[in-house]
């Protein structure tokens, strides 16, 4: 379909309404091949009918630029994310407006660089203790790397933001996947079904939820009961814990506290989980990027633990975590709802438009990205001069709700493969499919089973 004027407003062109329902399927069954194909057949900006709905998919540095930076109070979450709320709560993923905005300032110093360079040396420790893990696997079965990288990356959070040992609550992983499950249910369904109905995906995500609740009760119990309680913390439990005294109703405290911790918690651990899972997929395919790192880690780190200085001497890590991110950005898709008429890139989009940015795609926009699905690091090579965009890179999102947590994240991602590739290389199990499976983060589907050998 050409584009159409409407009452003298240009609207993006796109798929006949009458492929609505081929359309709704083929996104059921992969949804990252339909974005790179109605891109790459319609252009930048595309209208697709999804039944009731008409999404407005944009693919451009400088769309992305206007929607999230430069209009951003335009735009509110979209599609999927108000679903979700049903399950993650009022979180700082899925509010907006003043909520929003209180929630922000209380988790930002939490995120302030010199806070988190004084982590640096919790985030080694964790990385080195994986490393030493993987270690005394060499020569033993497939390990899968994906649950690996879950059980650090909630390692990591619990010492850098709650202060706490999220290891002696057992099974907090499977209670997140569960939630997790439930978020991207609702989110890609567009799922009316109330949570009391008991279904099994259901009757999982309540006791999951209940679980959570109970965690969250216990460290809020076992941070008031220390001496001074959160007087001179700065953890987020302690922020969270001085914020919502000042609430009125004991119970909105409560669940406040919860959706604020169960949102941190699943969406920071879970992208820099799924970062790490596709950096070793991806090293195993290329050997020659492996042996430069595995060369960089033992040249910068020899036998040390890392530490914050070094961020800026594993130069080639640091390229490789940004070119993983760059081929499967962890946050795939950023769904927004416009609020009132706008103009995108010359195009018309009217109030309550369903809007969708994709990292994904633009990531692989050929116009900014040559050879665009190729793994190179050095695209990202400080040295090299680019006339690149700004905001053909979106890993982290962009504007004012900027993932809050992306210095931490590289941290992590950039001291565990280090350390890591410093002594082993993972070898994925002979004729394992790996698929992209789309959910709240690009994680792989099933896992991702691998073999342990020394360097």
């Amino acid at each position: 379909m050409t584009a159409v004027a409407d009452r003298g407003r240009l609207r993006p062109p796109g798929p006949s309404p009458w492929t609505a329902p081929m359309l709704l399927g083929r996104m059921a069954r992969n949804r990252l091949d339909v974005m790179r194909a109605v891109s790459a057949r319609h252009g930048d900006a595309v209208r697709l009918p999804l039944g009731p709905k008409t999404l407005y998919f944009f693919n451009h540095p400088d769309h992305a630029k206007h929607v999230l930076a430069e209009n951003p109070g335009n735009y509110h979450k979209g599609i999927g994310l108000v679903h979700a709320r049903r399950t993650l709560g009022d979180g700082l993923l899925t509010s907006e407006g003043e909520l929003w905005t209180k929630q922000r300032k209380v988790i930002q110093p939490v995120f302030q660089a010199r806070r988190i360079a004084r982590q640096a040396d919790a985030v080694a420790e964790e990385a080195v203790r994986m490393a030493d893990r993987l270690q005394r696997m060499v020569g033993g079965g497939p390990v899968d790397i994906r649950h690996e990288m879950t059980e650090l990356t909630l390692g990591v959070l619990g010492r850098t933001l709650l202060d706490a040992d999220l290891g002696e609550f057992g099974g907090i992983g499977e209670a997140f996947e569960a939630v997790q499950d439930q978020a991207i249910f609702e989110m890609m369904s567009l799922s009316t079904v109330p949570t009391w109905v008991p279904l099994p995906r259901q009757l999982r995500f309540r006791r999951a939820r209940a679980e959570l609740q109970e965690i969250v009760d216990r460290l809020v119990a076992h941070r008031r009961a220390q001496p001074g309680g959160t007087e001179g913390r700065d953890d987020v439990v302690s922020r969270l814990i001085e914020s919502t005294s000042r609430e009125t109703d004991p119970q909105v405290a409560r669940q406040r506290m919860r959706d604020e911790l169960v949102t941190l918690l699943l969406a920071g651990h879970e992208t820099t989980a799924s970062t790490l899972t596709w950096a070793f997929y991806l090293l195993d395919q290329h050997h020659e990027v492996w042996e430069r790192m595995h060369a960089e880690a033992v040249e910068v780190l020899g036998d040390r633990n890392p530490v914050y200085e070094d961020l800026h001497r594993l130069r080639y890590t640091a390229m490789v975590v940004d070119e993983v991110m760059r081929l499967y950005p962890p946050v795939w898709l950023l769904p927004r709802v416009a609020q009132g008429d706008d103009t995108v890139g010359g195009w018309h989009v009217p109030a309550g438009a369903d809007l969708v940015l994709c990292p994904y795609t633009l990531h692989r926009h050929p116009e900014f990205w040559p050879d665009p699905d190729r793994f190179d690091p050095l695209r990202f090579d400080p040295d090299r001069r680019t006339d690149r965009p700004r905001y053909a890179f979106i890993p982290f999102g962009a504007g004012p709700r900027f993932c809050v947590g992306n210095n931490l994240g590289l941290m992590e991602a950039v001291f565990v493969l280090a350390c890591v590739a410093r002594q082993l290389r993972l070898s994925l199990s002979p004729g394992y499919p790996v698929v992209p499976e789309p959910m709240l983060t690009l994680r792989v589907r099933g896992g991702l089973p691998m073999h342990v050998h020394e360097a």
